[in-house]
C-alpha cells in the first residue's frame, strides 16, 4: 500500500505559524502526499510554495464547530477557492443535523457544493461522527448522496473521538462509490491508517503524515 498517496498532510492549530506551514508544504512535496490541509489564512502562501508540484491545497470552512450561518460558510468557501484552494473541508451544521432540519441542511450543502464545484473544487463534508448516532450518520449520508458532494469526512480532529474503522465501514456501506471518504482525527500510526483504508477510506487526514510513511 502506497500510504503517501492517501494522505492529506494537515496542520490546523490555532497558533500555527507561517514557518510551520512552509515546512508542511515542503514535506508534502518531498513525500508526494495528495494534499496539505491548512487554515484559510495560509491558502495564498501555499499556492506559491506548491506551484511547481502536484500537491493539492485543502482548507477548512465552518471549522471546527460547524454552526456558522450558511451565507458565511458559502463566502468562506468562495474566497478560499478564489485564493487557490482545490478542496474545501466544511463542517456540516451538526445542530441542524441532530434537529433533523433537512431543509436547512439541503440549503447549506447545495449552496456550498455549487460555489465550490462550479469553480472546479471538491467539497468534503465533515460530519464529526464522534458526536452522532448511527441514525444521524445515516441521515447525513442520504443528504450527501442526494446533493452529490465529493467526499464525506469523519471528523475535525478537535474532539476526543476521531475516525474509527466501524464508522468508516458504516459510511462506506451507506454512500455510493461516487462519494469518497476521508478519515481524520486520532490517526497516529501506520497501522491505524492502513486499517481505515481497508475499511473504505480514500483519504487520511493527519498531522503525522511524515511519521506514518517513515
Amino acid at each position: 500500500m502506497k500510504l503517501a498517496s492517501y494522505i492529506d498532510h494537515t496542520l490546523l492549530k490555532a497558533d500555527t505559524s507561517e514557518a510551520e506551514i512552509e515546512q508542511l508544504c515542503n514535506e508534502a512535496k518531498e513525500h508526494n502526499f495528495v494534499a496539505v490541509c491548512v487554515p484559510p489564512y495560509f491558502v495564498r502562501k501555499c499556492k506559491q510554495w506548491l506551484k511547481d508540484s502536484d500537491v493539492k491545497i485543502a482548507t477548512v470552512v465552518g471549522f471546527p464547530l460547524g454552526y456558522a450561518h450558511t451565507p458565511a460558510k458559502v463566502e468562506e468557501a468562495r474566497r478560499a477557492i478564489d485564493e487557490g484552494a482545490n478542496e474545501i473541508d466544511m463542517v456540516i451544521n451538526i445542530i441542524a443535523l441532530k434537529a433533523n432540519d433537512l431543509n436547512y441542511l439541503k440549503n447549506e450543502l447545495t449552496s456550498a457544493a455549487t460555489i465550490v464545484q462550479l469553480r472546479g473544487g471538491k467539497l468534503k463534508v465533515i460530519l464529526e461522527t464522534g458526536l452522532l448516532t448511527q441514525e444521524e450518520m445515516l441521515r447525513a449520508c442520504k443528504l450527501c448522496t442526494e446533493l452529490s458532494v465529493d467526499y464525506v469526512k469523519t471528523s475535525t480532529g478537535f474532539i476526543e473521538k476521531g475516525a474509527t474503522v466501524e464508522d468508516v465501514k458504516f459510511l462506506r456501506a451507506n454512500l455510493p462509490k461516487s462519494i469518497k471518504i476521508k478519515a481524520s482525527g486520532g490517526i497516529k500510526t501506520k497501522e491505524d491508517a492502513e486499517a481505515l483504508i481497508k475499511a473504505g477510506a480514500d483519504r487520511i487526514g493527519t498531522s503525522r503524515g511524515v511519521a506514518l510513511v517513515k
